[in-house]
Parts: structure tokens; C-alpha cells; sequence
């Protein structure tokens, strides 16, 4: 876990640091870059979070699915429920991209 920690640290900072310098270029402000780069990280992190949930919500579901039947419904629900993640991340991208 501390590897992929590192790993997505050092993503970040270099997307912050190739933001900053194709603003700089450009004649733009740093803001508008960063602003790029929170949207990307909006939609990105919240579609690995829920992509995570999924994976142990879904072996979950299919083993009580497979001992009792009338459970399919419930596991169907609890699988939906991290895809609020998703469209909490979408709704964050959105509003930032509209300060562009």
C-alpha cells in the first residue's frame, strides 16, 4: 500500500508541475492549470474509490447470493450505492470546469 501511495504521489506532483508550466507558457495563470488538473483528479480518484468498493461489495454479494438467493436484491443495492462516489466526482469536475 505504501508503494501505491508513493507511486500516486509522485502522478500528482508531476501533473502539478507540467500544469504550472504549460500555463506558464501559454500567458495563463497557474489557476486555470490547477483548476485542470483538481477536475482530473476528481473524476480519477473517485472512479478508483468506487472501483475498489465494487470489487468487495460484488465477492461479497455474489457468496451470500450463492448461500441464499433472496439476497440478490440487497447485494444488488449495496453495489450501487459506491457509484455515488462517481457522480459526486462528476458533479465536483463539472463545477470546476466551469470556473475555467
Amino acid at each position: 500500500m505504501k508503494k501505491f501511495g508513493a507511486i500516486l504521489a509522485v502522478l500528482v506532483l508531476g501533473a502539478l508541475a507540467f500544469a504550472a508550466e504549460a500555463a506558464g507558457a501559454a500567458g495563463v495563470g497557474t489557476g486555470k492549470g490547477l483548476i485542470a488538473v483538481g477536475v482530473g483528479l476528481a473524476i480519477g480518484l473517485s472512479a478508483l474509490g468506487t472501483g475498489w468498493a465494487q470489487s468487495r461489495i460484488g465477492a461479497a454479494a455474489v457468496g451470500a447470493v450463492a448461500e441464499k438467493p433472496s439476497m440478490f436484491g440487497t447485494g444488488i443495492i449495496f453495489l450501487l450505492l459506491p457509484e455515488t462516489l462517481v457522480i459526486f466526482g462528476f458533479l465536483l469536475a463539472f463545477l470546476l470546469w466551469i470556473k475555467i
